[in-house]
């Protein structure tokens, strides 16, 4: 869509700064970032534009890290948006599922140039396919999978479901991008780096959050069907109505507009009433570029 060319009651605009609306979309509780089509000057990190006051009309002005989903400094090419334009997209994770982490990789680049804001969960593989018939190579990896969302459910239970985000990426960093071994040690180094206590990791081999594990799966797995995996997205849709989709499946990562541009296709097909399925044959394994 073009950009505004005057400020509504809902937009405030400030010198600079253009705003591409998208309905089917949501965004930040506060503000989001459009970028520009045309070449501007961007202040230095941590710099406030104009007069330094935030806008009397938002909440609060923030941008997303591209990593872990937490606040970063404000700048110019930044356009303020009232909390009713605000969405939130509900994702159910499994840090050791290769495709869910390129997709949560991606739902960070949708939240620099779309206004949507996403809210984490956990969902597992493992409890997925408890009881059923599974090859044994693939057993082995769901044996595996058991310590890293009950490690999270565990941290969110203690200190708030905020952390589940930067754990997330603490977490599926190691597992993905570094191939590092998914072990306690591994566990125990992720939470260090979000400031989580590292006796947490003992939650891996317990089953005392494994209730609150299966009901937080229940709750993703339950908005699209039993034959999927993870991961599962929840968004309103545009008449208000939740609309929820296992995927979408990509590789490698989608990059700022491209990101953008998926996010929009994803939302209108998955919207459509009686729409269930696009699928082709893989014909290459998961990239993390």
């Amino acid at each position: 869509m073009r950009a505004r060319s005057r400020a509504s009651s809902r937009v405030r605009f400030r010198p600079g700064t253009a705003v591409l609306p998208c309905p089917a979309c949501g965004g930040l509780a506060g503000a989001w970032r459009v970028r520009l089509p045309h070449p501007f000057t961007r202040p230095s990190p941590g710099e406030v534009p104009g007069n330094g006051r935030r806008p009397s009309r938002v909440a609060r002005t923030t941008r997303l890290d591209d990593q872990a989903g937490r606040p970063g400094p404000r700048s110019e090419g930044w356009v303020s948006v009232t909390a009713e334009e605000t969405k939130t997209a509900d994702f159910w994770f499994d840090p050791l599922c290769p495709w869910a982490w390129i997709t949560s990789r991606w739902m960070l680049e949708v939240q620099q140039v779309r206004p949507v804001h996403t809210r984490w969960h956990v969902m597992s593989l493992a409890v997925l396919n408890d009881g059923r018939d599974v090859p044994e190579q693939y057993r082995s990896f769901l044996d595996q999978a058991w310590g890293p969302v009950r490690v999270c459910i565990a941290a969110a239970a203690q200190h708030g479901d905020d952390v589940l985000g930067p754990l997330y990426t603490a977490l599926g960093t190691r597992f993905h991008q570094q191939e590092l071994p998914r072990d306690r040690a591994t566990i125990e180094d992720a939470l260090a780096e979000v400031g989580l206590p590292r006796e947490l990791a003992a939650a891996a081999d317990s089953d005392e959050y494994d209730d609150a594990l299966r009901a937080s799966h229940k709750q993703g797995i339950t908005l699209v069907g039993e034959d999927v995996g993870t991961p599962v997205i929840a968004v309103p849709g545009p008449d208000g109505e939740q609309v929820a989709f296992f995927g979408p499946v990509v590789t490698p990562i989608p990059r700022g507009e491209a990101a953008g541009r998926l996010w929009d296709g994803t939302l209108l097909v998955a919207g459509t009433p009686g729409f269930y399925e696009i699928k082709r044959t893989r014909t290459v394994g998961p990239s993390f570029d």
